[in-house]
């Protein structure tokens, strides 16, 4: 049975990408319903794909999913840019339907404001060193070399997937550091814009919780974390993890790979796409 949100945000999926856990995420997309779906960056990994990343089948898949419930469902889709898919900057804003790109979004809810970003600007490495924000790419590319690598041994004996990169990350103080600084910092600009509250993504941290009386929102990753944030129709929100919420269900199916095809094969002839 499928569970009801008002809203759901993903953000980091980094389509193109070796990492990219897309078979998950299209799984967990087609067990839930909800009006709203907001992609808060990073979706495409343009910089991975410029240098030897690969599209594959299933990150065609998951563009197809979303335009399957854009015009069966009639969900809105808002499509947030990140610093990764920032070839988006030369075609936004752009609107078509029920389907819009933006730089960064207000979400009312409960007669409370959040604001919207990647949270890529607010971080000054991303923003002022590029290139000193690529040579760390690439050391975090290793650290989910790792990751990749140690889940084939836990998957080999039936263990359960698990973050290593995170892990490991979190036991950096240095790593530490920086998130804390980056959420502070975004907490600020939720201020600066009269909002409540702050809904980010970019630094692979999941994340709920209330920063100097500011309502701070990660929807982590689909790379490392396998995260969502969901609202419920009480205004409550969540964190939806993806292997606690798997747990008890079957691994993806016979039926669902059938699903995917029929995904593949879908006629998208009439609809607009990017």
């Amino acid at each position: 049975m499928n569970k009801f949100y008002k809203t759901v945000i993903i953000s980091d999926v980094h389509l193109g990408t070796k990492d990219s856990k897309t078979k998950e995420l299209v799984s967990f997309l087609k067990s839930i319903k909800c009006e709203n779906i907001i992609l808060n960056g990073d979706i495409i990994d343009a910089w991975q794909l410029k240098k030897n990343g690969k599209w594959k089948k299933k990150h065609t898949v998951f563009f197809k999913y979303i335009m399957k419930v854009l015009e069966k469902e009639n969900i809105n889709v808002i499509y947030i840019r990140g610093n990764h898919d920032d070839f988006l900057d030369e075609i936004m804003p752009f609107s078509f339907g029920n389907f819009s790109i933006v730089k960064d979004y207000i979400y009312e809810s409960f007669g409370k404001r959040y604001y919207v970003c990647h949270g890529d600007v607010f971080d000054s490495i991303t923003k002022n060193l590029k290139w000193l924000a690529k040579l760390g790419d690439i050391g975090y590319s290793l650290l989910l070399w790792i990751n990749r690598y140690y889940n084939v041994y836990r998957k080999k004996r039936n263990l359960p997937y698990y973050s290593l990169s995170q892990t490991i990350k979190l036991k950096v103080k240095k790593a530490v550091s920086f998130i804390s600084d980056y959420e502070d910092q975004l907490c600020k600009v939720a201020s600066m814009k009269n909002c409540e509250g702050i809904i980010c993504g970019h630094i692979h941290q999941p994340a709920n919780k209330i920063i100097n009386n500011t309502h701070y929102l990660n929807s982590g990753d689909w790379v490392e974390s396998l995260t969502a944030l969901v609202e419920n129709y009480d205004g409550k929100w969540d964190v939806i993890y993806y292997d606690v919420w798997s747990i008890g269900a079957d691994k993806i199916s016979n039926v669902e790979e059938f699903d995917l095809e029929e995904l593949i094969n879908y006629n998208f002839s009439e609809q607009v796409l990017i």
